[in-house]
């Protein structure tokens, strides 16, 4: 699997695409506001450099260009979570999941779902050997 890590604005602009489905550029803009707001051409720009990377694609309608995603949120997710795990804690898994759990507001459902999870992970090893 490739590195997929993009920056905070990259990675707002592919969160409107993976809601959408499709989007134009307007569309794009009027999603990041008023969080972010920033130029018309500031984000047809991104889109831009974001498909000479391969990050989005584009077909045209009506001679506007219409975006969508080229990479699943979950390749996206699990690359830079893997990524943040290596750069901060030297691929210490344990100690990234206690960051979180300590600095997360975690419910009673969330560490029964994180118990399953491991419990699942463990099955897997188990059936490995």
């Amino acid at each position: 699997m490739g590195k997929h890590r993009l920056a905070d604005l990259q990675l707002a602009i592919m969160h409107v695409l993976w809601d959408r489905g499709e989007a134009t550029v307007s569309d794009v803009q009027k999603a990041l506001e008023p969080a972010r707001p920033l130029a018309y051409t500031t984000v047809g720009t991104m889109l831009s450099k974001m498909e000479v990377n391969g990050q989005v694609a584009h077909r045209v309608e009506r001679r506007v260009n219409v975006y969508r995603a080229t990479l699943p949120r979950e390749t996206v997710s699990r690359s830079m979570v893997s990524d943040l795990a290596q750069r901060l804690c030297a691929g210490d898994i344990t100690q990234l999941v206690c960051h979180l759990l300590d600095e997360c507001d975690v419910s009673r459902e969330e560490l029964t779902a994180l118990k399953k999870l491991i419990r699942q992970k463990e099955q897997e090893l188990s059936d490995d050997k």
